[in-house]
């Protein structure tokens, strides 16, 4: 069974403790981390992802398949919406999913079109949609509803409920996203 154990996670900057002895279990399904602002939320996601490192505590993070959307979406700009995914993905691409998905997400009349040329909105999408396709068995989602509108939210939710079916989701939301789960408050 699929788990993640943190324990008395500690991280402080210029002296400044951000996490104080974070310690959570989550499992296959979703767990939203909640917090005021500046509180930790997205330090403790780059220290799971093994992006930052933790001052004391532990964890088991590195045992498992991450895919994440960050704040920022990280795309590739002179690309269209397969050539991210086809560089992202490499041989885990899979031309017909990827087309479901971008469909379901509203992302399948842009064809050819560079990234570039795109709304924030519809790269917010492209950026979940890499994730979701990515062979992972944990997903860390960083504000991953900014930008979209009500309609795009919804088919976003669905998307990453359905992931939540079988990967362990953890989402970081200032927003009320209408999904259920477990809930980690820092």
């Amino acid at each position: 069974m699929m788990e993640l154990r943190v324990e008395t996670l500690c991280k402080c900057y210029d002296g400044a403790a951000v996490l104080q002895n974070v310690s959570f279990t989550a499992q296959a399904g979703l767990t939203r981390i909640t917090g005021s602002s500046g509180i930790g939320k997205t330090t403790l996601l780059r220290i799971l992802l093994g992006l930052e490192t933790a001052d004391s505590g532990t964890t088991n993070a590195d045992s498992l398949r991450w895919a994440a959307v960050f704040q920022e979406d990280r795309l590739l700009e002179q690309l269209d919406a397969a050539g991210n995914l086809r560089f992202a993905l490499g041989a885990a691409y899979d031309a017909p999913a990827a087309a479901a998905l971008l469909t379901e997400l509203g992302l399948g009349e842009v064809g050819g079109k560079r990234v570039r040329d795109w709304s924030g909105g519809m790269k917010r999408r492209l950026a979940l949609a890499r994730a979701l396709l990515a062979p992972l068995d944990a997903l860390a989602l960083d504000e991953p509803f900014t930008g979209l509108d009500a309609d795009n939210r919804a088919a976003a939710r669905r998307c990453i409920e359905r992931a939540a079916q079988k990967k362990l989701v953890l989402l970081v939301s200032h927003e009320d996203d209408g999904l259920v789960g477990a809930e980690v408050r820092l």
